[in-house]
């Protein structure tokens, strides 16, 4: 196909071309009743261009296909069968793929380090989740994605269960065995969906871990905002094979969509399919270069290492690593992850991905360069030598793996939209949980609806806060209390 072609941007050149004039939403048509101090701040061009999908670029449903066409063209460009534009995010985009595979009360398996956008699709799905424990490093006190062999047990004990959900790459880079995983659901006609939010790149360079589609996955989901050029919300989903119809596929994501997606971010998503596919191997030849000189110069740091395939991929844990996703464990400045994240933003305007209690991490994309690793090494090097000033670090008191793992008592949905009450977090010990309790980022749910609290997660939850967590969905954000089922 010829991807110098961007249809999405072609059909807004021809509307602004054609001297049209909307009587339909948006209100502010075009910008010209837009605040002039909100233009000054976010540009004429966001609102000249923030035109009606239907009866204005193009739908579906219209004559021209323009959306189709861009749809054909990142399919084409990625090697799937099908692809769909998602102006909702991933969050949107798995749950679709969720309702797609499994019903109310049908299982599916589903790695329990999944995001919470998979623990929303539960709520309002109704599905049953056999969670399949992820490989926890008790040395580092980080969870790699499950094994194959976790997933084969599962199935053995679950047949009747739908399909398998896992998510790869994590936010800390490390990968799962997609195509052994692939080949277990595969024998048993079960389709594979693969969260993988964080790997939009991955197709584009073959120094970048292997991307779900080319290990055999049937449905893959990706956010295009995280590591492409998209703009925030911007996603992907990828189908391939026969074990999910791409008429339901579609009727999921249709059913939880909006009615007005915003033609922006089907540009956006448009321009980047050819970029990458014009562009895509030099881009990314630069950028791991660029990654590999950062690591070994953070790696120089006083108290920081930088981890590598040789901490992150072996037996018992991850079999491959982004190398975009640069992961500092900075234990030895005897801080915690998230006061230092905090003062790096304070002091130098530098702002972390994923920060924890004992690590710092900085997602590199093929926009940066020698500019912005330089920015961050600056502030890096700053950091170990005021690290003094941020001790002592509070204590988080991080559960051993037996005590992570909660007992699934009742269906999320069913413990989510029960009568609930507040109690002190000192007495939810051995409750129900009504709520998603979510460390943000990386926005894994350390406990979902309908598992029974246990005392090391309420205490990691409660020292987390105090030393800096953010757990954002809570119905009390410093979760000095926890909103569980009622008893009766």
């Amino acid at each position: 196909m010829d991807h110098s072609s961007a249809p999405v941007l072609e059909a807004l050149a021809a509307y602004h071309a054609e001297g049209q004039t909307p009587f339909t939403p948006p209100g502010h048509k075009q910008g010209r009743g837009t605040d002039p101090r909100v233009l000054a701040a976010l540009g004429d061009a966001v609102f000249t261009h923030d035109i009606l999908a239907t009866s204005g670029l193009d739908d579906r449903t219209s004559s021209h296909g323009v959306l189709e066409k861009a749809e054909e063209l990142m399919a084409d460009a990625v090697g799937a069968e099908h692809t769909f534009f998602s102006t909702c995010g991933s969050s949107l985009s798995v749950k679709a793929a969720m309702l797609s595979v499994a019903g109310p009360h049908e299982k599916l398996l589903i790695g329990r380090d999944a995001h919470k956008s998979v623990a929303a699709g539960l709520i309002f799905s109704g599905v049953r989740p056999v969670w399949v424990d992820p490989q926890w490093d008790p040395g580092l006190h980080l969870a790699h994605p499950p094994s194959p062999e976790t997933f084969e047990a599962e199935f053995e004990r679950h047949p009747d269960a739908m399909g398998a959900l896992v998510t790869s790459p994590t936010p800390y880079g490390t990968c799962a065995d997609l195509t052994a995983l692939a080949e277990v659901c595969h024998r048993r006609g079960k389709p594979l969906i693969v969260d993988e939010a964080w790997g939009a790149h991955l197709p584009f360079h073959p120094g970048l871990p292997k991307w779900a589609m080319d290990a055999g996955a049937d449905v893959c989901v990706t956010s295009v905002h995280k590591m492409g050029s998209g703009l925030e919300q911007g996603s992907v989903f990828h189908l391939q094979g026969d074990r999910v119809d791409a008429r339901k596929l579609k009727a999921c994501a249709d059913l939880l969509g909006t009615t007005s997606p915003s033609v922006l971010l089907y540009a956006a998503l448009d321009g980047w399919r050819r970029q990458m596919a014009e562009h895509g191997r030099a881009l990314y030849d630069r950028a791991l270069a660029l990654a590999e000189d950062v690591r070994h110069r953070i790696e120089a740091i006083d108290g920081m290492h930088v981890h590598g395939r040789a901490d992150f991929c072996a037996p018992g844990r991850a079999v491959d690593l982004d190398p975009l996703q640069i992961i500092i464990d900075i234990s030895p400045l005897k801080t915690t992850g998230y006061r230092a994240g905090d003062w790096l933003r304070a002091t130098h305007g530098v702002n972390l991905h994923v920060c924890d209690h004992r690590r710092i991490s900085a997602q590199l994309t093929h926009a940066d360069d020698e500019e912005t690793t330089g920015t961050l090494l600056t502030a890096l090097r700053a950091l170990a030598e005021h690290a003094a000033e941020l001790r002592p670090a509070a204590e988080v008191a991080v559960p051993e793996p037996e005590q992570l793992r909660l007992e699934q008592v009742a269906l999320p949905r069913d413990a989510f939209f029960d009568r609930t009450e507040e109690v002190p977090w000192e007495k939810a010990e051995g409750r129900i949980c009504a709520e998603l309790l979510t460390p943000y980022p990386p926005g894994i749910p350390a406990a979902l609806p309908g598992e029974r609290l246990t005392a090391g997660v309420l205490r990691y939850l409660r020292t987390g806060v105090e030393a800096g967590m953010v757990v954002p969905d809570a119905a009390d954000p410093r979760v000095r209390t926890v909103k569980v089922v009622a008893e009766s």
